[in-house]
């Protein structure tokens, strides 16, 4: 049983590992495509990226006799829902990186893990005293990160804000829409949802950005890494890992995908927090861990 939890917790370690360098990939992507064309090439490899996965997964359902699963039509209807609010959330982010650096995109957009809960009180689920700590305490911290001492924010940072919300929106609505499917169901609606945020992407791309092949093959591995490994790879870790997991570990180490963005930025992009970026920081990740501890 032990060796089960750590194998989970270890993981789920990688999985917020490649996340957090994620945003370094999107900050080099950037140098060579546009923000949409990056999203829309890099999750289109995601959904592609899970086919053999819900393959293998479809074979065993079916070898075992299990129940079918959810019908075509609803399963599309639930990827188009989902697709189009991570399309704005994804859009949000890359093209708040532009504006800011990949360890302030880390920590902002790790704010939906305090948003959920305080959002959910409009679903009537009730808030406990970590909740409102941890938002406190996210607050002061993303006001050391990002406010100015003219009392200014950088527009980049609004953007990772406002897509934070809307990363929040898609948790709740993952939410409302999962009771009851299986592992295989799930992993179909992230391949959908992923697919739909892929095209309406590349819809953008073409209307606002150059998308030229040249320009996608010389940023080839940083989308492969966007594409394949933050959400193909990890999204397949972080199911494997959170059947065995303890979910209060899961929600602490997932948690530092926001730490790894910033020490990622640090050694490859050679980015440096001021002092009292890196105290609001600690703050912003202190109020994630409180807000999932004592929930």
């Amino acid at each position: 049983m032990h060796a089960r939890l750590f194998r989970a917790d270890a993981l789920l370690m990688l999985t917020a590992l490649i996340w957090g360098a994620a945003f370094v990939a999107q900050r080099l992507g950037m140098e060579h495509v546009g923000p949409f064309t990056f999203n829309g090439v890099r999750f289109m490899l995601g959904a592609l990226a899970l086919q053999p996965l819900i393959w293998r997964m479809q074979a065993t359902r079916s070898r075992e006799g299990a129940r079918p699963g959810l019908e075509t039509p609803r399963l599309l209807r639930y990827g188009l829902l989902a697709g189009c609010v991570l399309f704005a959330g994804a859009a949000l982010q890359q093209v708040g990186m532009v504006y800011t650096t990949a360890g302030k995109a880390g920590f902002i957009t790790g704010l939906y893990v305090v948003m959920v809960p305080l959002f959910g009180l409009f679903l009537r689920q009730r808030a406990g005293a970590g909740t409102w700590l941890g938002a406190v305490a996210a607050a002061a911290g993303l006001y050391l990160l990002s406010v100015n001492e003219d009392f200014s924010i950088a527009y980049g940072d609004v953007l990772e804000l406002i897509g934070a919300v809307f990363w929040a929106g898609h948790v709740l609505l993952i939410g409302r829409l999962s009771p009851g499917m299986d592992a295989t169901d799930a992993v179909k609606l992230a391949s959908a949802q992923f697919a739909v945020c892929s095209l309406l992407s590349l819809g953008v791309a073409v209307a606002t950005e150059p998308v030229t092949l040249a320009g996608i093959c010389a940023a080839a591995l940083p989308i492969l890494y966007g594409g394949l490994m933050s959400v193909g790879v990890a999204y397949t870790l972080q199911v494997v890992a959170q059947r065995d997991a303890n979910p209060a570990h899961a929600a602490i180490i997932l948690s530092l995908e926001a730490v790894f963005a910033a020490v990622a930025g640090y050694f490859v992009l050679g980015e440096v927090l001021a002092l009292r970026a890196l105290v609001g920081c600690g703050l912003m990740l202190g109020g994630m861990l409180l807000s999932q501890l004592r929930p």
